[in-house]
Order: C-alpha cells, then structure tokens, then sequence
C-alpha cells in the first residue's frame, strides 16, 4: 500500500485526486493539505511514502515545502502536480529537490502510473516539462564544453546499456522498457543502475540530457536506431 499526501489549496482537486487514488487501489490517502505550511508539518507527522504538491498555495508555496521538507526527511519522495509548467517553477521545484513533476491537464491513468513510480523512486517529468527542461540543459551544455568526454564514456556501455539509456532519454519507465526490450522489471533496474554508475549520473533527468546531447534520441523523443559516437 503506497501513503501519499495530498497537498493543494482546492478542497475539491484533493478530493478529486485522493477518490481517484483510492479507486486505482493500492493507495491511501494519509493526509491533505491546503497549504504548504500544513504539508510541511503533515509530512513530519505521517512520514507518507509520497507527497503529491501543489505550488502556488497560501501562507508557504510548494517549492519552499518541497524545500522544508527535504531538508527535514531527505529521502521523501515529492511529486509536483500543478498547473504551472513555466521555467521559473520547474527550475525551482527541480532545484528544491521534487522528484517529479506533472502538470494537471494530463491523464488519470498517468498520474496514478507517476504516483506508483514516485515511489518507487523514479525520476519523472511530464513530457513538456522534460522538453524544457532538456533544451535549458543542452543550451547550457552548448555554452559551456563539448561532448567528447561524454562519448568516451557512452563507450564504456554494452550495448543493451545503450539502448536502455536511449529509452529513458525517450522518457519511457521501466516497465515500458521491459515491454519493449522484453526484459523483465528487475532486469531494466540492473541496467539503468550500471548505466547510471558508468556515466556518473545522479538521477533518469541526467540521463535523458545524455542520450539527446549524443543523439540517441531525436526532437520528438523517439530513439535513434545505432546511433553511434562520431
């Protein structure tokens, strides 16, 4: 059974959103809050496995929260649902430390999947979240050096190890790797923790920068068929 914590200044999306979890089964609603100051004190008190929050709330907005309540529980697992995807709060929320970050015009179905892999703790972003945050990331890389030391490293992967690094650059869980690799669960986790340690990556958001700066992974986040270091 996942705990999540529902925090978000309209009574009537917490509602909605904890009838939703409760329905997919698997979950239980802990806690709500309306605002940030309440989930961080929520938070401390109920240690749920997830925390679902909103940003722009009264008295304390999410990303101090986020930034509250990490300091206090470090490894909590913060899942920003929001109707905000401009930079100014994706950077911030990112920055503070959230693990995820959706926006609320997506699908039922991929916010109870998001939930579940929160966590698990998986990095995710909603796809045009992770599309901002990729061209702000390979601008910066563009400005700063270039890529040969990352294709040095792409080299010391298998090949099944690149093609998982491309899949997750595609923005693809897990499991989707699984099914289109046929490979089980475990297996994947294996492969995407050796990538992760080969390339001295802290988190799939890395990741996912990596495999669009080599080109692994094209503008509509489709993977490249052998791709290969020039």
């Amino acid at each position: 059974m996942i705990r999540v914590l529902v925090v978000d200044d309209q009574r009537l999306v917490r509602a909605g959103v904890g009838l939703l979890l409760q329905t997919a089964g698997g979950f239980e609603v802990v806690g709500e809050a309306g605002d940030g100051h309440e989930a961080v004190r929520l938070a401390e008190r109920l240690r749920p496995d997830v925390i679902l929050m909103d940003l722009r709330m009264p008295r304390t907005d999410g990303i101090e929260a986020t930034r509250r309540i990490l300091d206090r529980q470090p490894s909590a697992r913060v899942l920003v649902l929001t109707t905000f995807a401009d930079d100014v709060n994706i950077y911030g929320a990112i920055g503070a430390g959230a693990i995820g970050y959706l926006v609320k015009d997506g699908a039922p179905e991929e916010l109870v999947d998001a939930v579940r892999r929160a966590a698990r703790g998986e990095t995710l972003l909603a796809p045009p979240v992770l599309a901002r945050v990729l061209r702000r990331a390979l601008a910066a890389h563009d400005r700063e050096r270039g890529p040969d030391r990352s294709w040095a490293a792409l080299r010391s992967l298998s090949a099944r190890e690149r093609e998982v690094l491309a899949l997750v650059g595609a923005g693809l869980s897990n499991a989707e790797i699984g099914v289109r690799l046929h490979l089980g669960v475990t297996t994947v986790k294996t492969h995407v923790s050796a990538v992760m340690e080969k390339l001295e990556l802290r988190n799939r958001v890395q990741a996912a920068v990596l495999a669009h700066r080599l080109g692994l992974v094209d503008d509509e986040f489709n993977p490249v068929p052998e791709a290969g270091a020039p």
